[in-house]
């Protein structure tokens, strides 16, 4: 089913790495294999992507569905695999990504001596 997301030239819409520069927020995927080491989780080989940056530990992709070349549902878990995030990503029409957290936001970060909750939504871009 992925194949039809790829052309004659490799175009890959779902091979990235976004950057939200407001919230200092990396998400880098490759939802066609596990190719991706996530940082300080190598021991459990190559990923198809994590969430890292200005947020609480590593959050690493578990689960996706690509809807077509401008809509995916991505599941990801935290590093300690005690908590899980639905995500919805989103190309607009300026080529930035709209990134939603679904549901209860569970990706917090530390302020101080708290975790507090991150926007339920992010601007992103390709980071180049």
């Amino acid at each position: 089913m992925l194949g039809i997301f790829t052309s004659a030239l490799g175009w890959q819409p779902w091979k990235m790495r976004l950057t939200s520069p407001d919230e200092k927020i990396n998400l880098t995927l490759d939802l066609y294999e596990e190719s991706i080491k996530v940082p300080g989780l190598e021991d459990f080989g190559p990923m198809n992507g994590y969430m890292d940056g200005n947020i609480y530990g590593v959050w690493y992709v578990v689960g996706f569905d690509i809807k077509d070349d401008r809509n995916a549902t991505i599941t990801i878990a935290n590093d300690l695999g005690s908590e899980d995030q639905k995500l919805s990503l989103t190309q607009n029409a300026d080529s930035t990504w709209q990134l939603k957290f679904l549901g209860y936001n569970a990706v917090k970060r530390a302020q101080g001596k708290k975790l507090v909750k991150i926007p339920s939504e992010l601007k992103m871009k390709k980071d180049k």
